[in-house]
């Protein structure tokens, strides 16, 4: 008879379970150089079928599953997350999901922005604790450079102007490449500074196979602190948390920012979250060059028949799987990378299908 785990996870290193970041879709409206460039994912590039993708329901088998093993906040992400039809709804019932604390677990939505206005209301009624929008360049010509289209960051700029009047907290990503659009560093820090959106600078990162990273593009998170604190004088503010991918700082004059250094700073020692991907393999890490295939698991006839009348029966099954996976890992691959040492082999996943 199977058992409730009801325990947190440690894998090889010790490193807990608390992040879960579901891909919802493998498609986006964008073409970012550093994610989908245009060259790669051209108009004949083939993204998965709908029957490819998890469900909803099984979204929500799975999250209830890494729930009960200890996550406590959930990250849907893409590709475009809302190019994923019926979103609210899925956001609505995770947000019924109850953490191991007895609270509801946190979710967020990690989105472009560019169809945010039209979903903002819909995504506050469901329950969205935050939303997280990425966003490289005010200059025109350079976000258009950034992102492998020919749109208007307004859009995008009215789309968070839209979540903040409906009540949504926000953040902003932007992801920092040298000698494209590392000009913007102090125009955007000004603009959100002033709106008291915190603005997180990402350094450009060797995610996946596609994007043609160059360290050279790497602007290290230390150059982006010293040209803030030469305009507007910052310091350093206390992580809440290890496992907090960014380090926060505060303006002299009010507000935050933040930085995420996996290049120059790697976090994995403190790393804590499993990505899952929009057909369904999880990833133990976002520089993984293979994943476990859940989808798989939880389709498989013995899986389906194991207990017709009982969700709970199929969940606990798939946690016994889920702890295996996590007691093996042992993935510190920015570590390795800043070091030198040898690294993973193969082919890395794109992050359009782990969505960073």
């Amino acid at each position: 008879m199977l058992k409730m785990n009801n325990r947190i996870l440690r894998d090889s290193f010790d490193r807990k379970l608390t992040d879960l970041r579901i891909s919802l879709t493998d498609q986006c409206n964008f073409r970012c150089s550093y994610c989908m460039p245009k060259e790669i994912f051209g108009k004949d590039y083939q993204f998965l079928l709908k029957k490819e993708l998890l469900s909803f329901e099984e979204i929500k088998l799975l999250s209830d599953a890494f729930i009960n093993l200890g996550v406590e906040k959930l990250r849907l992400t893409g590709g475009e997350p809302l190019l994923r039809k019926n979103l609210p709804e899925l956001i609505y019932e995770l947000k019924a999901l109850k953490t191991l604390k007895g609270e509801n677990v946190e979710v967020t939505l990690t989105t472009n922005g560019f169809l945010l206005q039209q979903f903002t209301s819909s995504l506050k009624k469901s329950g969205l604790d935050r939303v997280t929008v990425s966003l490289d360049a005010l200059d025109e010509n350079i976000f258009q450079q950034m992102i492998g289209r020919k749109h208007s960051p307004k859009i995008v700029l009215s789309g968070i102007d839209a979540a903040i009047k409906e009540g949504l907290s926000v953040k902003v990503n932007m992801v920092v490449k040298k000698g494209v659009n590392h000009n913007q560093i102090i125009p955007m820090a000004d603009y959100f500074k002033k709106r008291s959106i915190q603005l997180r600078f990402i350094e450009f990162m060797d995610v996946g196979n596609s994007n043609q990273w160059n360290s050279k593009h790497v602007l290290p998170s230390l150059e982006i602190i010293k040209l803030l604190h030469k305009k507007f004088g910052v310091t350093k503010k206390v992580r809440k948390t290890a496992s907090e991918v960014a380090e926060v700082w505060s303006y002299s004059e009010g507000g935050t920012f933040g930085t995420i250094s996996s290049v120059s700073k790697p976090f994995c020692k403190n790393c804590s979250r499993v990505r899952l991907s929009s057909d369904g393999l999880l990833y133990t890490c976002l520089f993984s060059s293979t994943g476990y295939n859940l989808k798989k698991f939880i389709r498989d006839a013995k899986f389906a028949q194991s207990d017709k009348e009982s969700v709970k029966t199929k969940r606990l099954l798939v946690e016994n799987f889920v702890q295996q996976i996590w007691a093996r890992r042992s993935d510190r691959y920015s570590e390795q990378r800043l070091t030198g040492n040898s690294i993973t082999s193969g082919q890395k996943i794109e992050m359009s299908y782990i969505g960073g």
